[in-house]
């Protein structure tokens, strides 16, 4: 996921946080979609990586792999609360 840029790492991870909080029906601030996009971003890369998946690059690939992973990380999150 090389040539982003930093900047566009928070803006694509900010906004995959917070369409992934929409779906899921959580209210998160902005710092916290920020977080949860570029760490949904980095397991979801990983985990595609671990099942033999193509993990897609630029920013449409960084921004859906952002998504699954920040579903994934708010799933889990759910589950910790209970």
């Amino acid at each position: 996921m090389e040539g982003i840029g930093w900047l566009g790492l928070i803006i694509i991870g900010g906004f995959a946080g917070w369409l992934a909080g929409k779906l899921m029906d959580e209210r998160y601030g902005i710092l916290l979609n920020i977080v949860l996009g570029v760490a949904g971003s980095v397991i979801a890369a990983a985990l595609l990586t671990a099942l033999h998946l193509a993990v897609p690059g630029g920013r449409l690939g960084y921004f859906v792999t952002g998504f699954i992973g920040a579903c994934i990380l708010i799933f889990f999150a759910r589950l910790a609360r209970r």
